[in-house]
């Protein structure tokens, strides 16, 4: 396995990480280090452990064995309302938006600011919502209800809602799943907008090596539970170990 190296103390540090699920060994001594600042994405086959790497980021699972350092934090140590502290510097952008049918998009965007940010004043919520509504050129759907709205603007708001927190990190869950070629490349641009707007650091999980080769600073292949390769997208990819060459080959040669 290739190791990254940085200088900087990482936002993220993942070591010797594993997570079973009964029999089934998921995650099998995983490591990652994310500078601040930095793009990662984590490429994989579904069922390889990617989403279950970032609900562990994320506290939402807890490994087995390992560390799991977030801001310089060990998450799985975290009481409950440390995981809502570090939470609150997450943004989790969620594969299917995980939008509120009922509300508005003015609405979905107001519920985690009023939730967690005390004595904020209605001028103070309004801006806030523009603000990240016009960040992701979706201001003209304040008032639509999501069922009113295509899955690229539904992934945006998703996107907009996680941002109003103005979240240090950023965990991109399949970002283009689903949604047509154009609209892929706008979600790509957009991933690359917020990292530099807002300064986030992220993992961007996926198996679109078109959306990895846009947005990735880094690419780490995730295969039989462990990272077989980080580095570049060229370098991942000038790889002759077959496992990388034939998933680079099912997804770009028809």
């Amino acid at each position: 396995m290739e190791e990254y190296t940085g200088t900087a103390a990482p936002v993220i540090d993942i070591e010797d990480l594993y997570k079973s699920f009964g029999s089934l060994h998921v995650l099998r001594g995983v490591n990652l280090k994310v500078q601040k600042g930095e793009n990662v994405v984590v490429l994989g086959r579904s069922g390889t452990g990617k989403s279950v790497l970032i609900k562990i980021i994320a506290g939402l699972l807890r490994q087995d064995k390992g560390k799991c350092l977030v801001l310089g934090e060990e998450v799985s140590t975290m009481n409950q309302r440390e995981l809502r502290d570090i939470r609150q510097k997450i943004g989790f952008s969620f594969q299917n938006s995980a939008l509120y049918d009922s509300m508005t998009v003015r609405e979905n965007l107001e519920f985690p600011l009023v939730r967690n940010v005390p004595n904020l004043t209605r001028a103070d919520i309004d801006e806030q919502v523009e603000s990240v509504l016009d960040a992701v050129g979706l201001l003209q759907t304040i008032n639509q209800v999501p069922s009113e709205l295509s899955g690229g603007q539904r992934k945006r708001i998703g996107i907009a809602r996680t941002l109003i927190l103005k979240p240090e990190i950023m965990l991109y869950d399949e970002p283009t799943a689903g949604l047509d070629p154009i609209t892929c490349l706008e979600i790509n641009e957009l991933i690359n907008e917020v990292k530099e707007k807002y300064h986030t650091s992220s993992i961007i999980i996926t198996h679109d090596l078109t959306c990895a080769r846009a947005t990735g600073d880094r690419i780490a292949m995730l295969l039989d539970g462990k990272f077989l390769k980080q580095g570049t997208f060229e370098e991942v990819f000038e790889s002759d170990e077959p496992r990388i060459k034939s998933f680079y080959d099912y997804n770009f040669i028809q």
